[in-house]
């Protein structure tokens, strides 16, 4: 149902606007509304999108923003242009690279899946899946270590300069000797998400690419995501970063991850590419299931609220299973609730969730484009997500 917030015919347009472009994905259709073009103003959120349009050409090009409060979803807008040498302006649906929100919309979504099952065990050795993850105390590691980010292994390779195919890479990812024993250190590391997504792809018999298509992107009818986006995508894709390492061209419709690109394109760490209509219908996907509300995708509450909590491993991190939960620096800024997770991606991209107050914010920019150099992403992320909460907080629904 739409938000009711009293303030006229205007802001109820407004409303079914946003839930028409954003379906949310429940155990029945929700009825969608008529898309209306008049949005000349964002009502509670015009200090959201002010700020957003305040960063244009200083902390990325342009972005799209979308939030999703009590079963509707109350904001998305665009702003800004693709590109720095392309002024066209970016739209609700413009495409972007999530990067690593790879990990949790992919990687971690079929990890759920594949527990709620009965085929994954979070505490069986990654051998028993993969028996070519080996080397000295390699035995040790589980899928746990891995989702967890606690498995001793390095953050990343070389691989774009030391391997030539996506065997030799992934042989080259298997055999890295561990840093520290396992479940002692925490590190982000691109390798643990591309050994759990080959475990994956043992588990199952097919490839982590159709794997999603087939388990969670057609059940939530999302048409605008995947890995390898096709050639007639290329004019609604956000461009990253001109590539100075080993491709030397500007990306577009190109993962810009190097890992990544080493494995043509389809990988556990990054590659996915997606819109903010469509990760809208991911999120609200993902809230009923941990609040135990019937949808297209099944997946039991337990098992989504075990992923999305804290494990303290090792002891201080702040990392759930897959997801990340807030911390004192990080994108979730100060106002989310003691039980919220969330994701970054190195392009610009997050994130995050409230499952208390039925809230996700969901954040999409290029800021890599034309350079990896900007870092202004940091302050905008979590100055975002405060500006969305101090809005919820002003009208809270009636």
């Amino acid at each position: 149902m739409t938000e009711k917030g009293g303030k006229g015919r205007q802001r109820a347009a407004q409303a079914l606007t946003l839930l028409a472009l954003a379906t949310v994905a429940c155990g029945h259709p929700r009825p969608v509304p008529p898309i209306t073009t008049q949005q000349q103003s964002y009502g509670r959120f015009d200090p959201v999108v002010a700020y957003l349009r305040s960063q244009v050409d200083s902390a990325f090009p342009g972005g799209v923003v979308a939030v999703g409060y009590h079963d509707s979803v109350v904001l998305l807008a665009a702003v800004g242009h693709y590109g720095a040498d392309d002024p066209r302006p970016v739209t609700p649906e413009t495409i972007y690279d999530l990067a690593s929100l790879t990990k949790v919309i992919a990687l971690t979504t079929e990890c759920i899946l594949l527990v709620d099952q009965g085929k994954l065990d979070l505490d069986v050795p990654v051998q028993h899946y993969l028996p070519e993850f080996r080397g000295q105390m390699k035995d040790q590691v589980t899928i746990r270590h891995l989702l967890t980010h606690s498995a001793g292994l390095a953050a990343d390779l070389p691989l774009w300069d030391s391997t030539r195919t996506r065997s030799a890479a992934l042989a080259m990812v298997d055999t890295a000797p561990l840093l520290s024993p396992p479940g002692t250190r925490f590190v982000y590391s691109d390798l643990s998400a591309i050994v759990l997504m080959q475990a994956v792809e043992r588990i199952t018999g097919r490839p982590f690419d159709q794997l999603l298509v087939d388990d969670v992107f057609t059940p939530l009818g999302m048409m605008a995501t995947r890995f390898v986006p096709p050639n007639a995508w290329r004019n609604h894709i956000a461009p990253t970063e001109l590539d100075t390492y080993f491709r030397h061209r500007l990306l577009i419709g190109e993962v810009h991850d190097e890992s990544a690109a080493r494995l043509g394109g389809v990988s556990g760490n990054a590659g996915l590419f997606s819109s903010a209509p469509d990760l809208a219908k991911f999120a609200t996907w993902l809230l009923d299931a941990r609040a135990g509300r019937p949808g297209p995708l099944r997946a039991d509450s337990g098992v989504v609220h075990r992923f999305t909590t804290k494990q303290d491993i090792p002891p201080g991190s702040s990392r759930a299973l897959g997801w990340d939960t807030p911390s004192e620096t990080s994108s979730a800024g100060t106002k989310m609730g003691p039980n919220a997770f969330g994701h970054t991606g190195f392009t610009g991209t997050s994130i995050w969730f409230d499952p208390d107050r039925d809230l996700f914010i969901i954040l999409l920019t290029n800021r890599v484009n034309p350079t990896r150099a900007n870092t202004k992403i940091f302050q905008v992320r979590r100055r975002v997500a405060d500006l969305v909460n101090d809005a919820l907080a002003a009208t809270p629904p009636q």
